[in-house]
C-alpha cells in the first residue's frame, strides 16, 4: 500500500509498504476522509516526540471497513466509521484505572503516527475495534465527522479539564481547530464570561459563533492586562490552553483567581520546561491547578460527539475551511497545515 509517511525528522514523502494484518479483535480501513493536524507538523518538523523513520502520519479519519476480526462483534466490512485520534487498549491497567489514553504507558493510548503507522495509508489498521470505532450516522457529513477523531475531542477535554462549572468566568487561549473547540466546550459546560484569545479574523468569527463573549487580540496588548482590566482586576475562575508555548502557563497562571484550574489540551512541540510564575502561582500556596491532558478517545466519546452534531448541537463543519479531493492531495494538505495561510482552519483531503 501507498502512504505518505515521515521519513525522518523535518522530512516527509510517499513510501510503500505491505498492507497491515488485522487480528482477532481488529478492524482494517480504508479512508473516506483524511485531515492532517498540527500534532503531524509537530512531530515531523519540530521532532516533538524524537525520531521517527518511515512512520506513515495522520491520526484524523473517518474510514470504511474492509477486513474485521474473528472476535469483532459489533462491525462488519463495509461500515462506515469514525476513527479516533486514541486508540486504547481497554483490557488494560491504565484503561481500569480511568485512562485509557496511557494504556501502555504514558500517551501510549495515541498509538497513530506515534507507536505505529497512521492513517494516511491506502488501508490502516485499528486495535480493538468494538472499542475504537463509531458508526458513521446516515446524513453526517465525512467531513464534519473528521473533526470528531481529534479536534472536537481534544478541545472539549480541555474544558474538562479545567471543569467549568455554570457561570464560570473562562479564558481560552489559542482558537485554532482545538481551541475553538475549546470555546464551544467552555460554553456548553455553561461558561459566562468566555474570553477567546486570537487575531485570525476567520477564527474570531467562528469564536463568537461558537459562544465567545469576548475576544482578546494579542497583538494588540498583553493577555494578562487586558484580562485584568477586562474583569476589573479579579482575573477568570478557569483557563484552557489550546496553543501558546512553554511560555504562554506564566500568563494563564497570572490571570486565574486562586482556587482556579487552568486545563492544557496543548502539545508542547518545543522547549525544556513549563515556566511557572512563582509569586503568581502564590508562591506555591495559591490553590492554581494545573492540569493537562490526552483527550480520552475509544467509541463512547464518538458515539456521544457525534450525537451532538445529529441533534445540531454544534456545528463542525465551520471548522473546514480546505477540501481537497484524491488521496494524493495529502501532502499539499499537509504542508498547508504547516504554512498556516490566515484563512486556514482546517483542511480536510476526501477520498
Amino acid at each position: 500500500m501507498k502512504g505518505l509517511a515521515m521519513l525522518k525528522i523535518g522530512e516527509i514523502g510517499w513510501i510503500e509498504k505491505e498492507n497491515p494484518k488485522c487480528g482477532p479483535m481488529d478492524a482494517i480501513c480504508k479512508p473516506i476522509a483524511l485531515a492532517p493536524c498540527t500534532s503531524d507538523v509537530h512531530t515531523v518538523w519540530e521532532g516533538a516526540i524524537g525520531e521517527r523513520e518511515n512512520m506513515i502520519l495522520g491520526h484524523e479519519a473517518v474510514g470504511e471497513i474492509v477486513e474485521v476480526g474473528n472476535l469483532v462483534k459489533d462491525f462488519k466490512v463495509g461500515d462506515k466509521v469514525i476513527v479516533p485520534a486514541i486508540t486504547p487498549d481497554w483490557n488494560s491497567i491504565e484503561a481500569q484505572n480511568g485512562f485509557p489514553m496511557h494504556s501502555g504507558g504514558m500517551l501510549a493510548g495515541w498509538k497513530f503516527s506515534n507507536f505505529k503507522d497512521g492513517v494516511f495509508s491506502e488501508y490502516f489498521h485499528v486495535n480493538d475495534a468494538d472499542g475504537n470505532l463509531a458508526l458513521l450516522p446516515e446524513g453526517v457529513d465525512p467531513a464534519a465527522a473528521c473533526m470528531l477523531s481529534d479536534m472536537m475531542p481534544t478541545g472539549f477535554h480541555g474544558a474538562e479539564l479545567a471543569d467549568i462549572q455554570y457561570g464560570d468566568s473562562v479564558l481560552v487561549i489559542g482558537i485554532g481547530p482545538v481551541g475553538l473547540m475549546a470555546v464551544a466546550g467552555a460554553n456548553l459546560k455553561g461558561a459566562s464570561h468566555l474570553y477567546a484569545v486570537g487575531s485570525r479574523p476567520n477564527c474570531i468569527e467562528i469564536a463568537k459563533e461558537y459562544g465567545a463573549t469576548d475576544i482578546i487580540n494579542y497583538k494588540e496588548g498583553s493577555i494578562v492586562e487586558q484580562i485584568m482590566s477586562k474583569t476589573k482586576g479579579k482575573g477568570v475562575d478557569k483557563v484552557i490552553i489550546a496553543g501558546g508555548t512553554v511560555d504562554t502557563f506564566a500568563e494563564a497562571v497570572t490571570v486565574l483567581k486562586p482556587g482556579g484550574i487552568i486545563g492544557n489540551i496543548n502539545y508542547l512541540g518545543e522547549g525544556e520546561f513549563v515556566k511557572i510564575p512563582r509569586l503568581e502561582w502564590g508562591v506555591g500556596m495559591g490553590h492554581k491547578t494545573i492540569v493537562g491532558g490526552l483527550m480520552l478517545g475509544g467509541r463512547l466519546r464518538m458515539e456521544k460527539l457525534v450525537s451532538l452534531l445529529e441533534t445540531s448541537k454544534i456545528d463542525t463543519s465551520k471548522l473546514v475551511t480546505h477540501t481537497f479531493q484524491g488521496f494524493d492531495k495529502l501532502e499539499e494538505a499537509l504542508l498547508l497545515m504547516k504554512d498556516k495561510p490566515r484563512d486556514l482552519i482546517k483542511p480536510v483531503v476526501l477520498i
